[in-house]
């Protein structure tokens, strides 16, 4: 199964209707992003399809979802992991964070959960190395600190300055055996999403 059936697998297995405050369920089937409150959204299923084959999740793999909110992703990364991954959600509105962590909760994949993430630390760099990062916010540059929360040869899907990115850390290791930490990127279109808060 390729990665795109793979997603659509489980976008099937999780829809965002069980993802949205109750008053924007009615808007569950529309591609487009929904506001879940305090200004942020969740984002079209055309664009999280399109990122989730860019990061083609394994089973087994360790992943990071940046910008968690309502933990849809974050439903769908562990649906893709299976139980022999795990995946860290990390939200930097308590509120959204809450509520996330509630609905994931109920989907009875205890592999993944939603944090609170920690104020002036982007990701969750206690938690890695990780194989994927997905990032659901625009970054005004591609982030050094989250490069360096992935394990040689994993990937990132991020959106920085409304392009997207996929970057693949280099699996080369320098003559002390220490991971040289470069990256190789690709850039995949054009997308507007929410500004990542990176203080």
């Amino acid at each position: 199964m390729d990665a795109a059936q793979r997603v659509a697998e489980a976008m099937a297995a999780w829809p965002r209707s069980g993802f949205l405050p109750r008053r924007e369920r009615r808007h569950a089937g529309r591609d487009g992003p929904v506001p879940i409150g305090h200004g942020q959204t969740n984002s079209q299923p055309r664009t999280v399809a399109a990122m989730l084959e860019l990061l083609d999740v394994r089973p087994g793999d360790r992943v990071l979802d940046v910008g968690a909110g309502s933990a849809w992703t974050t439903a769908l990364l562990a649906h893709l992991t299976g139980p022999d991954g795990v995946v860290v959600g990390v939200e930097r509105i308590p509120e959204i964070a809450a509520v996330g962590a509630a609905s994931l909760e109920r989907t009875g994949m205890p592999w993944a959960h939603v944090a609170l993430a920690t104020p002036g630390v982007l990701g969750s760099p206690s938690h890695g190395p990780f194989d994927r990062v997905l990032v659901s916010a625009d970054a005004q540059t591609l982030s050094r600190e989250l490069v360096d929360q992935l394990r040689p040869g994993g990937v990132m899907v991020i959106p920085v300055r409304g392009w997207m990115h996929r970057v693949v850390r280099d699996p080369g290791f320098d003559r002390d055996g220490v991971a040289t930490g470069d990256a190789q990127v690709e850039m995949h279109g054009a997308y507007r999403f929410v500004p990542l808060i990176e203080d």
